[in-house]
């Protein structure tokens, strides 16, 4: 099994009602995709609640099946599609991926 986990930092000009819909709609965007991605096993969305310096604004989980589901995961066009809406938001991005046996 693949685990892929992403952290984002949001625009810190995304502030109130605004931020909280592009969190909101990213949550349920990724959390929309189980069923639509072969390989895809679980992906789940975490907003911080810290907001400490360090911190990152957003957190996302997911499992696969192998190596070749998450290179599909990245290139599958349901994928593609929210890539804009969260590139749009943030300032950074942070990926682990590592083997779990």
């Amino acid at each position: 099994m693949i685990k892929h986990i992403v952290f984002w930092k949001l625009k810190a000009d995304l502030q109130g009602a605004d931020r909280q819909a592009a969190l909101l709609r990213i949550k349920q965007g990724f959390e929309a995709l189980p069923g639509k991605i072969p390989g895809l096993l679980r992906i789940e969305i975490g907003f911080d609640y810290g907001q400490g310096g360090d911190a990152s604004d957003l957190a996302l989980y997911s499992e696969f099946e192998s190596r070749a589901a998450l290179a599909g995961y990245e290139t599958h066009a349901e994928h593609l599609a929210l890539v804009p809406m969260v590139r749009d938001v943030r300032t950074e991005k942070r990926v682990v991926d590592y083997v779990v046996d």
